[in-house]
């Protein structure tokens, strides 16, 4: 049996839990997150807990089983906390800009980087080279901040470019560090 996947899910005050056939619906009061289950694993909504069971114990139902929990407690998480990650802007002269609905990147190219926040994400600018990237569903908030960070990735040799606050780079040494 799937450690991840035997345990139950608490469900929080101000979240709901629909399920329709194999096609599961979160609300929140602001939000709402669905995904369809795969036929081999069967959710149960009962009272405020969430359980996954599988069909069988081949190597696919052991796999699906896992995975199957962590969405859905993604969702639940998602949806009563939320998810987010932060990103660093390091250069000289790089920095982060909002305006409205609008990220503006100047990140040494001879153009400001102009990217849209999705729907769903909120995007946080509290300083220069800070960027906070907020939502519910954590695959878009990793996606999005993964597009942001594409922009300019850190350099090897200075470290400039955006990278995530919990990332540690390893700074080369360079050319003449090898001569002596």
């Amino acid at each position: 049996m799937s450690r991840i996947g035997k345990m139950p899910i608490q469900i929080p005050a101000g979240i709901e839990v629909k399920q329709d056939g194999q096609f599961i619906t979160v609300k929140s009061k602001d939000a709402q997150l669905s995904m369809n289950v795969h036929p081999d694993m069967t959710v149960n909504v009962e009272g405020n807990t969430i359980t996954v069971t599988r069909s069988s114990d081949a190597k696919e139902q052991r796999a699906l089983h896992g995975l199957t929990r962590s969405l859905v407690n993604n969702m639940v998480v998602g949806l009563s906390t939320g998810f987010s990650k932060t990103l660093e802007v390091n250069g000289v002269g790089y920095k982060a800009n909002k305006q409205e609905k609008t990220l503006v990147l100047n990140l040494g190219y001879s153009h400001p980087i102009e990217f849209v926040e999705p729907d769903g994400i909120t995007i946080e600018v509290p300083a220069p080279n800070k960027i906070i990237v907020k939502g519910a569903d954590k695959q878009l908030v990793g996606e999005t901040a993964a597009k942001i960070r594409k922009f300019r990735t850190p350099d090897a040799y200075k470290g400039k470019g955006i990278k995530y606050s919990t990332e540690v780079l390893r700074i080369k040494e360079g050319k003449t560090g090898a001569k002596k």
